[in-house]
């Protein structure tokens, strides 16, 4: 009897603990404690970095997997490296499920514009589920918040970047010293405006014998953008309510910086990058994002082929006199597909890793791009500035930290027509100011500057923002 009770009480007993066994495994599979050696996963990456910032990108992989991804059993595979529109396109047709579309990336370099288009369709996770508030108390505010889409975060920022002015500091010497024109004047569009007129004057004067040959001394890559900025600074708004804001005085302020020393010839008209024109010594001066910084270098050639080795010096982006000190915040984030709790948790460590100050300064330092994190702006920046052997990297950095001390950003709205409402403005000011400069050329024959100019942009103006 004595035996039958004992064999019956063990059997009970291997009942219950296998009982408590698949309790434990059920509960740790709805906790998931996210990837590991024993159970990992492997994610897929589409982002936009070609040129130098591809050799950059490719080290900053190669040393996650091998490290932090190794600890953690994820390996990060990039399959698919273009362009921001390119990208773009493809996530556009995976979120309207079309038949062609490839597979949704676990991680992929995105603007908020398309990341609502991807959050609309549930593909997208919640990137804030995965930190704790005191780690995203590390990230600069504004950078953080533009990722954010009814009350989460779905576009997190690695790197961000604004616009600068580019100065050929030997070039402007030469200017300065013979005009008196001071480095200073450069803070504003109005000092800017001035000084291309009169370095239009001191280059013409130059060959006295060939009247109207002055060069120019800056550009702008971005009017749109000029025009976003200045209304900010000037405490207005340039679009509201998906409408450009152009029939008042502060844009007719902006309207003016541009089109006088366009069409009188110290601005350079050219539908291309700054750069451009920089690399040739066609202009001193230009306005642009700081990734731009990566095609300057210390030389220039001239038309006739001949070469010179220069210097840049990169100052802060000016602002309209008695405007605030903003300046654009640009650049994408990185979105994570929405897919298992497992391979969304290891998309968050990699976003950890590679945003924290160390490996974050090695990929901006290289880039043009901005940190995003306040250790990284308070700390890492001045011994990036120390270490780099880039001279061009190392005043890029410190005038970002002007910008980051004194400046708010300003952070453009995102709605569907934003890109086209951009696109056309570009094209149409441009053609204006180019259509103007001819006629104000062919008057000149006749008549002084000022009244040329007037005459060539009589209406213009009044054209430009009819039906806008």
């Amino acid at each position: 009897m004595y035996f039958t009770k004992n064999a019956k009480f063990s059997r009970r007993i291997k009942k219950i603990a296998l009982l408590l066994l698949m309790l434990t495994l059920i509960f740790s599979g709805c906790k998931d404690n996210g990837p590991s050696p024993a159970n990992p996963v492997t994610l897929t990456l589409w982002h936009n970095f070609g040129g130098q910032m591809l050799k950059t990108m490719d080290s900053l992989v190669d040393e996650f997997n091998k490290t932090v991804g190794r600890e953690n059993g994820i390996t990060l595979n990039v399959t698919s490296i273009t362009d921001s529109a390119t990208i773009k396109e493809k996530l556009a047709m995976i979120a309207a499920d079309d038949p062609g579309a490839p597979e949704m990336p676990d991680i992929a370099t995105c603007y908020p514009q398309t990341a609502i288009l991807l959050e609309s369709k549930g593909l997208l996770a919640r990137i804030d589920d995965y930190f704790t508030q005191k780690e995203l108390d590390a990230y600069l505010p504004g950078f953080l918040n533009e990722g954010y889409i009814s009350d989460h975060l779905y576009v997190f920022p690695f790197a961000k970047s604004t616009e600068v002015l580019f100065v050929n500091q030997t070039l402007f010497d030469e200017f300065s010293e013979a005009t008196g024109v001071e480095m200073e004047q450069l803070a504003t569009f109005e000092g800017v405006a001035d000084a291309a007129r009169k370095y239009y004057q001191w280059t013409d004067e130059k060959t006295p014998d060939i009247t109207g040959d002055g060069k120019s001394f800056y550009k702008a890559d971005s009017l749109f953008n000029i025009a976003q900025v200045g209304m900010a600074q000037l405490g207005d708004k340039f679009i509201e309510n998906k409408r450009l804001q152009l029939d008042n005085e502060n844009y007719r302020r902006i309207w003016s910086f541009f089109m006088e020393p366009a069409v009188k010839g110290g601005f350079a008209i050219y539908p291309g990058y700054s750069s451009d024109l920089s690399k040739t010594g066609e202009i001193v001066c230009s306005s642009g994002s700081t990734a731009g910084i990566l095609f300057y270098g210390d030389e220039i050639t001239y038309p006739d082929n001949t070469t010179r080795k220069v210097e840049y010096t990169i100052l802060p982006f000016p602002t309209f006199a008695g405007g605030e000190k903003i300046a654009i915040q640009r650049g994408s984030g990185m979105i994570v597909a929405k897919s298992t709790p497992v391979k969304e948790r290891a998309a968050a460590i990699f976003l950890k890793w590679f945003t924290a100050p160390e490996q974050n300064m090695r990929f901006v330092a290289s880039t043009g791009y901005l940190p995003v994190t306040h250790e990284a702006f308070e700390n890492s920046i001045t011994k990036e500035i120390a270490s780099n052997e880039n001279e061009n990297i190392r005043k890029l950095l410190k005038a970002a930290i002007t910008v980051h001390t004194e400046y708010d950003f300003y952070i453009p709205p995102v709605f569907d027509e934003f890109d086209s409402l951009s696109k056309s403005y570009e094209i149409d000011i441009i053609q204006a100011a180019e259509t103007a400069r001819n006629k104000y050329l062919q008057l000149l024959e006749s008549a002084g500057s000022d009244a040329a100019y007037a005459q060539a942009t009589a209406g213009v103006y009044e054209a430009f923002i009819a039906g806008r």
